[in-house]
């Protein structure tokens, strides 16, 4: 349970520094990237507090909210290049 609790301390970190960098972030790429990292930072960490909490419905949650986040990120991307290929 101690290195549950270290990961989520790790994610927690992990999504601020990339809410500052989505703030900050000089071009449009460094945003997407940002994004794309606070989105799996925030599904790591639901995945891990379902683990903590031992609750099995959570796992479905990540799942789909991961082939979301896969399919915003490819989205965002095919619009920052704008549609070129």
């Amino acid at each position: 349970m101690i290195l549950i609790d270290i990961a989520t301390v790790g994610c927690g970190i992990a999504l601020l520094i990339a809410a500052v960098r989505i703030i900050l972030g000089p071009t449009p790429a460094d945003r997407v990237v940002s994004a794309d990292l606070l989105t799996f930072s925030a599904i790591a960490l639901i995945a891990l507090l379902g683990t903590r909490m031992m609750r099995e419905g959570t796992f479905d949650l990540v799942l789909v909210a991961t082939m979301a986040s896969f399919l915003t990120g490819i989205s965002l991307a095919r619009a920052l290049v704008r549609g070129r290929r």
